[in-house]
C-alpha cells in the first residue's frame, strides 16, 4: 500500500492538469482573414496569422492546383518527421472532393497539412518566424511558435472547419 500511494499521487496530479488544460472543439481557418481559430467551449481560445498555398483563392478542385480546400474536415494524424517543423494532417479529400476530381478526371490531390515553417530555414521552435506571403502547395502555415501551441492543445481528432 506503502509503494502505491505515492503512484496514486502521481495520478492524482497528471488527472488534475489535464482537466486544467482547456479542450480545442474546433479549428476554424478563414483564408480571406488569413487567421486559424481554436475554439474550445464556444470561446476563442487562440487566433493565429497564416500563410496558404501559393493560389488561395477557392476551394481545392485538383492535385497541384496550390489552393488550401475549403469546407468541414478533421485533423487525424500528426507527423513529427515533417519537412516542415511539426505537422497536423487534415482529411482532404473526402468523398465530395474525390467524386468532384473524379467527374473533372484528375487527381484530387492530398498530404494537406497544418504544419510550420520550413525544416531548411532552421528556425527554432519558439520562432516568431514566418514565410511573408502565401507560399504553400496548399497546406496551412504557421510559425514553428505558433505550431508548438497548436501540437500541445489540439487533440486527434478534432474537426477543422476552412471558409473561403
Amino acid at each position: 500500500m506503502r509503494r502505491l500511494l505515492p503512484f496514486l499521487g502521481i495520478l492524482l496530479c497528471v488527472s488534475l492538469a489535464n482537466a486544467q488544460t482547456p479542450r480545442v472543439d474546433l479549428v476554424r481557418v478563414d483564408k480571406s482573414d488569413r487567421t486559424l481559430t481554436l475554439i474550445g467551449n464556444g470561446q476563442v481560445m487562440h487566433r493565429f496569422a497564416i500563410r496558404l498555398g501559393g493560389t488561395p483563392l477557392g476551394h481545392k478542385q485538383r492535385e497541384g492546383d496550390r489552393r488550401t480546400p475549403e469546407g468541414r474536415y478533421l485533423l487525424d494524424f500528426r507527423k513529427a518527421d515533417s519537412a516542415y517543423y511539426r505537422a497536423i494532417h487534415i482529411s482532404y479529400p473526402n468523398r465530395q472532393d474525390r467524386a468532384n476530381a473524379r467527374q473533372l478526371g484528375v487527381s484530387p490531390g492530398g498530404a494537406i497539412m497544418i504544419h510550420g515553417q520550413p525544416n531548411g530555414l532552421r528556425l527554432a521552435a519558439d520562432s516568431t518566424v514566418t514565410l511573408p506571403m502565401d507560399w504553400t502547395d496548399g497546406c496551412i502555415a504557421l510559425s514553428n511558435a505558433d505550431m508548438t501551441t497548436l501540437w500541445t492543445l489540439v487533440r486527434i481528432p478534432t474537426p477543422i472547419e476552412i471558409v473561403p
